[in-house]
């Protein structure tokens, strides 16, 4: 009992925010505003997904998304969830939200963020009692404020992203987030209701032994896939694939490894979006010492053109991302 006493409570997320506020290029706190925004809404996330089961919201909406994916009962109350809080917070101007067809205008001209999510990642796994998440990015508006949002604030790209992050609702809820400065994750101590530091300047190994991939799917891959596949078990490496991305994605960044999707037959432009699901993963994995591209172009430079846009992802661990694009581009010049 004296040693759990004596365990220390550890860093708030609040705290950690508000003592990091000066690496923040427009330091004004807005942003810093936003960040807790987004905590406070996915508590709220969170809380619905653990007691989903005894409120009669699993299963599905009876509806499909923009995607023309079925929705979920819990993809239309987290969309609803994060767009109340982060309307009612007031720094931002709009949002990008895989669950909707067209942005959201959240009536808040002064604000200076646009953000852009899916509310919901892996909801298929939801009624299986599955690691599911939500994924954000953050931009910075690019018209004046106080003017109507442009397609300029809309379409740009990864680079321009001042932060991004991800919770994850598992055995445990982690927040991770980067702002730019490196890559910190958090825990939701349940008994506080607070997030608190555990994974402090996360780094993903160079070199990993896993790679998750939808095998599934193997007959649509083409040749080049198909080859680094059958390496990466020549190689003895693990399969691991939980069909939530971003649980996939914390798996890999935690031991190291790499996540693909690539073009297929049926989709040759793959199935990620790149505004909400590919540059918010992109920058937490560059800035925890990985990489990721959509197998010939770094993900972070590809120019955004449509809202929900996909591409092809190849992200994880440097040398295993940089080994799978050798592949894709030695199959680019057979076929030339």
């Amino acid at each position: 009992m004296s040693e759990k006493l004596s365990l220390p409570i550890g860093t708030t997320l609040s705290r950690f925010i508000r003592e990091r506020q000066e690496q923040f290029t427009y330091a004004s706190g807005e942003l810093s505003q936003l960040l807790r925004d987004i905590s406070v809404a996915a508590k709220v996330v969170n809380r619905e997904v653990n007691r989903a089961g005894l409120t009669n919201i699993l299963g599905k909406h009876g509806a499909q998304n923009v995607q023309g994916e079925e929705q979920q009962k819990l993809d239309v109350i987290a969309n609803n969830l994060f767009i109340k809080s982060l309307s009612n917070g007031g720094e931002v101007c709009a949002i990008i939200s895989e669950e909707d067809e067209n942005i959201t205008d959240t009536q808040n001209p002064q604000g200076k963020y646009v953000i852009a999510m899916d509310p919901l990642d892996g909801s298929s796994n939801i009624d299986v009692n599955v690691s599911i998440g939500t994924i954000f990015s953050i931009y910075r508006r690019q018209s004046p404020v106080g003017s109507p949002v442009q397609e300029s604030d809309i379409f740009q790209k990864g680079t321009e992203q001042v932060g991004a992050g991800y919770t994850l609702y598992g055995s445990s809820t982690m927040l991770v987030y980067t702002t730019g400065h490196g890559v910190n994750g958090f825990t939701l101590e349940p008994s506080l209701g607070e997030f608190l530091l555990s994974h402090p300047d996360m780094k993903i190994p160079a070199k990993g032994k896993i790679f998750s991939i939808n095998e599934g799917s193997a007959i649509d891959f083409g040749p080049a896939v198909k080859n680094y596949i059958s390496d990466c078990k020549k190689n003895k490496f693990k399969g691991r694939y939980i069909g939530s991305l971003v649980a996939d994605f914390h798996r890999n960044l935690l031991k190291g490894g790499i996540y693909v999707y690539p073009s297929t037959k049926s989709a040759p432009n793959g199935k990620l979006r790149l505004l909400y699901e590919c540059n918010a993963l992109a920058f937490i994995a560059e800035q925890a010492g990985g990489k990721s591209s959509n197998g010939v172009q770094r993900t972070l430079e590809i120019e955004p053109t449509e809202l929900h846009q996909r591409c092809p992802l190849y992200i994880g661990s440097k040398e295993m991302v940089e080994r799978a694009e050798s592949f894709i581009m030695a199959g680019e010049n057979v076929e030339k």
